[in-house]
């Protein structure tokens, strides 16, 4: 079975949709200081400490349940 993606990895593939997920994509593909490794948490922390609007804070929580649903199919897969 092949290892599934690592969040950051699996967003980034979302760059080219024109909704709120793929905003959030460019824009962490944009940042060099993007806390790949920190996970759900660290990541909602990086973005609460540099001001993100809610907005922002509330489509990275949503993309967080979308991959770890991701992460689901792949196990049953």
């Amino acid at each position: 079975m092949p290892k599934s993606k690592s969040f950051t990895a699996w967003l980034k593939t979302h760059k080219d949709q024109r909704n709120a997920i793929g905003d959030l994509a460019r824009d962490v593909a944009a940042d060099p200081d993007w806390p790949s490794r920190k996970g759900r948490q660290g990541q909602l922390d990086y973005l609460e400490e540099r001001g993100a609007i809610t907005a922002a804070i509330e489509t990275l929580d949503r993309a967080w349940d979308q991959y770890e649903a991701y992460q689901a199919a792949q196990v049953d897969a």
